[in-house]
């Protein structure tokens, strides 16, 4: 089998500058670096005790939102790719507190700073954690921001926070995330040994992975030693353009099957969720990795809007990131292509 395209980061050297090179753009102001972007968010949202209640995007990672719902009543508007925000469904009021996000990297943020100019007494976290060093994010003027970091960056750990607008920004606290980055880390190692052909059974470097990716959820710490040492001297500007090269190619060769491209992901919609969770088996078979964005549990926590949970049922990313070259860009489309004429003759 060709080597696996997606699935976790592992070690790469090559990703690593000299530090007048490397590490995260200048034109960033001061910031905090917290083990994870949510737990850098419940800190904010502490700082700020707001009276009200926290708005959240409908489309929109649910664990992330049932994680905040314990600390501030959360309510949903209308945000599905590609439509932008539904204004009329965002009925936040003096004292509430607004999450935007620039779903898949792909928006350009005028209308949010036009919105928050309209509402001053409302303030508006940007959530930048599908492209954190957008233009977006790069003019930004909203209270606050936050970006994951280990999404889109080779990295064990990692949630950024700062202040576009200047205000003071709360620190990271709690029990360090030492042994989970520790975790991921060795996770990472071994998998650049198995890439390399050494003797390593993938299910150990999984495990790990998934151990210390349980054990940092949430996290609130600072961020580890170990993505501290990396992120000065890490080429953020060439992951994140061999990226966006490689996302408008794919979406160029795959055509009116895309919805969008932008950033670090290619996301593809299909018909049903049987056929997207047919695709995602089809393609795990031939070693391409597509995570979903987001499942919504009707049964469970998610956001009541019929819409969202419909579409991400029928959505998934395709991996794109700076680790494909021309012939993995060219067999992810020729694997999707693959699976529409298997599924266009009744074989699935």
């Amino acid at each position: 089998m060709p080597p696996e395209i997606g699935s976790e980061f592992h070690f790469d050297p090559a990703a690593l500058l000299d530090p007048e090179q490397g590490g995260l753009p200048r034109w960033l102001p001061g910031h905090e670096l917290f083990a994870t972007a949510s737990g850098a968010l419940g800190t904010l949202l502490h700082h700020l005790a707001p009276a009200g209640r926290l708005h959240v995007p409908g489309y929109f990672c649910m664990g992330v939102a049932e994680l905040l719902a314990r600390q501030i009543p959360v309510t949903f508007y209308r945000h599905l790719p590609n439509e932008g925000p539904r204004w009329e469904t965002l009925r936040a009021a003096e004292g509430d507190v607004v999450l935007a996000q620039n779903l898949f990297g792909r928006e350009e943020g005028t209308a949010w700073h036009n919105w928050a100019r309209a509402h001053p007494r409302v303030t508006v976290i940007e959530d930048h954690s599908h492209d954190p060093f957008s233009d977006w994010a790069r003019t930004s003027t909203a209270a606050y921001a936050v970006a994951s970091l280990r999404k889109t960056l080779p990295l064990p750990d990692g949630g950024l926070l700062w202040s576009p607008s200047g205000r003071d920004l709360p620190r990271p606290s709690g029990t360090g995330p030492q042994r989970a980055a520790g975790l991921k880390l060795a996770a990472m190692l071994l998998k650049t040994a198995w890439l390399d052909g050494r003797p390593i059974p993938k299910d150990r470097f999984r495990a790990l992975q998934q151990q210390g990716e349980q054990e940092i959820l949430g996290s609130a710490a600072e961020t580890s030693a170990v993505t501290a040492a990396l992120l000065p001297f890490l080429d953020i500007e060439g992951i994140r353009s061999s990226s966006s090269r490689n996302a408008q190619e794919v979406a160029t060769g795959l055509g009116e099957r895309v919805l969008g491209a932008g950033g670090f992901r290619v996301q593809l919609v299909l018909a049903s969720e049987k056929e997207r969770d047919g695709l995602l088996a089809y393609l795990a078979g031939v070693g391409i990795f597509a995570p979903v964005h987001w499942r919504q549990d009707r049964d469970g926590f998610w956001s009541g809007d019929e819409e969202a949970a419909d579409l991400a049922d029928r959505m998934l990313t395709l991996p794109v990131d700076h680790r494909c070259g021309p012939a993995d860009l060219q067999r992810l489309v020729e694997s999707v292509e693959g699976f529409a004429r298997m599924d266009l003759s009744g074989v699935i």
